[in-house]
């Protein structure tokens, strides 16, 4: 954007939208967010959403999509082995690297350059609701695996 400085990076709130993003990781050594998504999208009997995709410096990916003024949902790290949910809300919302950014691990770049689709309500179904938009719950158990 105009004014910024050269190199800058960008990040996407979802907390101050009425967008969810769900970061799909993909780091060696840890669960692939990418392949946890695809079995949920089977398990569901639903396609690879065509929405606002930006690609991770790592192979991952950021999907976005919207939602309605009212709805709340939580930002969660670990809502599935290698998917964190990043959703909307003043204060409980969360934030993703914008396409563009660069970081030493790489660049953010634009994957699939559509409008963000609405939020699949089967996935809407699923994903973690903010009781409280000014708390960030946690959606781990005793044992420190996420929750579902």
């Amino acid at each position: 954007a105009a004014g910024w400085p050269a190199g800058s990076n960008t990040g996407v709130g979802c907390r101050a939208s009425s967008i969810v993003g769900l970061d799909l990781d993909r780091h060696e050594g840890k669960p692939d967010g990418v392949a946890s998504f695809a079995r949920l999208c089977g398990e569901h009997g639903a396609a690879w959403p065509a929405t606002f995709t930006v690609a991770t410096p790592s192979g991952g990916l950021h999907l976005y999509f919207r939602t309605g003024p009212a709805d709340r949902f939580a930002s969660v790290i670990g809502w599935l082995p290698g998917v964190d949910v990043r959703g909307p809300g003043r204060k409980a919302g969360g934030y993703l690297a914008g396409p563009g950014s660069i970081t030493p691990a790489g660049q953010y770049v634009i994957a699939a350059d559509i409008e963000a689709a609405p939020l699949p309500r089967w996935l809407s179904l699923l994903l973690p609701v903010a009781a409280n938009p000014g708390h960030l719950p946690d959606r781990r158990d005793a044992s420190g695996a996420a929750a579902r």
